[in-house]
């Protein structure tokens, strides 16, 4: 059983059409990579999956939870929409910590919230999990750190740790190095080959091709809000057989020679 279903998803801005007809799938532990032009609803689709936005038509389904049907009125609820939610983790590209906290502090936050919520406040479990994450992160010297006084790579590291201490589903990634300096780019994607290694689902936009092409189990290619091409990094960066394809892998190799 897929642990993601996408059908026919549709999303517009103002009678713009940003997604057209999106549909997908994934298993468990994979990681799916979308590369596209900016405005080709890369983003948008995040942002869809995480409830940041609401899809107009179609179906999001994670294992037997069907988390939005467009037919189904009671899916779209505000109160199912927080709970829906926590299938997700995003990292953003800007990273977005609450720059009056501490590295901990922004982790242990979020699942501090929810534990309140239920009536089952495990402080120090919710801590030592913030702890255990910020070691992996390799960020043990930094946990009372204020973001400010962190580098870029730092605070996406604490942004990471923050998105899986809530135990999603599937993590979700929008441009993680595009506000990094290049040499802070490569400890990001270390963190996230790591992750793979430990078969976590992802889903990752980027523009970094060679990262992509590594870490990936299934390339797919966004084109004026439709799948323009999808498969294996072999298959569609390797050798695309869709002229847009072909055409954005060009100018991407034309602009990084």
């Amino acid at each position: 059983m897929p642990i993601l279903e996408v059908k026919n998803l549709k999303k517009s801005f103002d009678n713009t059409g940003v997604l057209d007809d999106i549909s997908f799938s994934m298993e468990e532990g994979q990681v799916v990579t979308i590369i596209g032009s900016s405005g080709s609803g890369k983003t948008t689709l995040l942002r869809c999956l995480n409830f940041l936005e609401t899809p107009d038509e179609g179906i999001i389904k994670v294992r037997d939870d069907v988390l939005f049907d467009s037919r189904d009125p009671g899916t779209c609820s505000e109160a199912e929409r927080r709970r829906k939610r926590l299938h997700f983790g995003l990292v953003f590209q800007s990273f977005n910590l609450f720059p009056q906290y501490t590295a901990l502090e922004n982790i242990t936050l979020a699942p501090s919230l929810l534990a309140k919520e239920d009536g089952s406040i495990d402080a120090s479990g919710i801590r030592n999990r913030a702890v255990r994450l910020l070691e992996q992160m390799g960020l043990s010297d930094r946990m009372g750190n204020y973001p400010h006084e962190l580098s870029g790579g730092q605070q996406q590291r604490v942004a990471i740790a923050r998105a899986l201490a809530l135990d999603p589903d599937i993590l979700c990634f929008d441009e993680p190095t595009s506000a990094l300096d290049p040499e802070l780019t490569g400890e990001v994607l270390k963190v996230i080959l790591s992750l793979a290694e430990k078969n976590t689902t992802m889903i990752i936009v980027t523009h970094e091709m060679s990262f992509a092409h590594d870490v990936s189990d299934e390339i797919i290619f966004m084109d004026k809000g439709i799948i323009a091409e999808q498969g294996t990094p072999e298959e569609v960066i390797d050798n695309p057989k869709n002229e847009r394809t072909i055409q954005f892998l060009s100018n991407y190799n034309k602009g990084n020679a």
